[in-house]
């Protein structure tokens, strides 16, 4: 599996733009599923936004901030993310495929990321036994120091993932109103 995870990494962005295409067309967007779509897609861009704030990738471990509840909250604000536009779209084939991209190509690379993190860093693998791999627990895993960074934030332009919403939710309104009527 190690070659197909390093192959999914590669490909998640550029298959990700495919999907965007094959979204536009077949979704079948009301008024009230955009509404309901963006409202659930929102924090899902709040937790990756927050995320972002708190990683040092491949420098640190990080266990402060929505790292202390889930060891992949980027992850998981991408499926919340996806799951408002599985609904602003109301097509079952949109959630057909983003299912089979998940399992397919995320959930590799995730393993593959972990497996990274394993060798990089001693302590995950107790950090692992205690923080779920994506649903949250509850309670904060410990107490860390780690305050949210704006220019970390900036630094992982993750102010795209709002950027990107936006431009998908308006091309939904836009297929809508212009659409195949």
């Amino acid at each position: 599996m190690p070659d197909w995870s390093r192959i999914a990494r590669r490909i998640r962005v550029p298959l990700g733009f495919a999907f965007a295409v094959f979204y536009l067309w077949f979704a079948r967007p009301t008024w009230s599923s955009i509404l309901l779509g963006t409202i659930i897609a929102i924090p899902g861009i709040g937790l990756r936004a927050l995320a972002s704030g708190h990683v040092k990738k491949n420098e640190e471990l990080t266990t402060s901030g929505p790292y202390a509840y889930t060891r992949n909250p980027l992850y998981l604000g991408s499926l919340i993310m996806a799951l408002g536009f599985a609904i602003a779209a109301r097509s079952i084939w949109v959630v057909f495929l983003m299912l089979l991209m998940f399992f397919a190509i995320y959930l590799p690379v995730i393993r593959s990321e972990e497996e990274f993190l394993r060798r990089s860093f001693p302590a995950f693998d107790h950090y692992a036994q205690n923080v779920p791999r994506l649903l949250p627990r509850w309670t904060a895993y410990e107490k860390t120091a780690g305050a949210f960074s704006r220019p970390l934030y900036w630094q992982h332009r993750e102010y795209n993932a709002t950027l990107g919403t936006a431009a998908l939710m308006v091309a939904l309104v836009a297929k809508l109103m212009w659409g195949s009527s």
